[in-house]
């Protein structure tokens, strides 16, 4: 990395710090798409299979203890969340249903297929979408089938592996070597993957900056 690159990847991250210390409020749930806000910004979405961390990293990237409710009984976020970031309104995070969780109904299941793969399709505010890995087991069957509906649907994704912290660094160089080459069949992702902890803040700094960057703010 340039000195000049350098320079502007500091600049972004602390723009992003700076936006995302400031208002970030939840706006609403939609449990179907007649009930999605208007598509007035630019919207980054967050998917992962059910007990991945997302609500978890939701809250680090936001600075907020609990703007996004972690649970102990994943499969729980079954609507699309939205919460939006800036004042005025600048983009919004929306946090998708959980998926791969055995336990739940298979119409339950269906229902929520067709709400994220209707939602990827046809919204044209979604400027990048993220799909948490849990960082201990790399991907799993369910986050590939994630990766294909985005392929299949157009939608540019970036790979974040979380709960970084809770392996060693051998373990987890494995882990990001083998998620570099998942990525790398996947014609929507991006080659470069997020390594994050929520509980450690790891690589949250970087990832604000590559939410706002995707957001184009």
């Amino acid at each position: 990395m340039s000195d000049e690159q350098a320079a502007e990847r500091a600049e972004l991250e602390r723009r992003a710090n700076k936006l995302f210390s400031g208002r970030v409020d939840f706006l609403l749930s939609a449990p179907q798409l007649k009930f999605l806000p208007e598509p007035t910004v630019p919207e980054i979405a967050f998917c992962g299979r059910s007990n991945v961390g997302k609500s978890s990293l939701l809250n680090a990237l936001t600075g907020r203890k609990a703007i996004a409710r972690a649970s102990v009984t994943p499969g729980r976020t079954q609507e699309l969340n939205f919460f939006e970031v800036g004042d005025p309104t600048v983009f919004r995070l929306v946090d998708m249903p959980g998926y791969g969780f055995a336990k739940a109904p298979v119409k339950v299941v269906e229902k929520w297929k067709a709400l994220v793969r209707t939602y990827l399709r046809g919204r044209p505010v979604l400027a990048r979408t993220l799909v948490l890995v849990d960082g201990r087991h790399g991907p799993k069957d369910v986050d590939r089938e994630m990766m294909k509906m985005l392929d299949e649907a157009a939608v540019g994704y970036r790979v974040v592996l979380t709960k970084a912290d809770k392996m060693k660094a051998s373990e987890l160089a494995k882990i990001i070597e083998a998620t570099q080459a998942e990525a790398r069949k996947h014609v929507a992702a991006y080659p470069d993957i997020h390594v994050t902890s929520a509980e450690k803040g790891m690589g949250i700094a970087e990832l604000r900056a590559a939410v706002l960057g995707d957001a184009g703010v």
